[in-house]
């Protein structure tokens, strides 16, 4: 049961989840030869506020 968990920032569409939930699936599934109720794809959106990125927050970055 792969779950795969990606990290964004916030600000993707619906369509722009639905595509990649449905291709990284796709990838699973035929790499891993196993069914797709298998798969879970997990989405965990963060604001720019609360992402660091070498020591700074990535809302301060220019």
């Amino acid at each position: 049961m792969p779950v795969v968990i990606l990290k964004v920032r916030k600000g993707w569409t619906t369509e722009q989840k639905r595509r990649i939930v449905k291709e990284f699936t796709n990838t699973l599934v035929s790499t891993l030869k196993i069914d797709p109720d298998l798969v879970t794809i997990m989405i965990d959106e963060h604001s720019l506020e609360d992402i660091g990125h070498g020591g700074v927050l990535r809302s301060d970055e220019h």
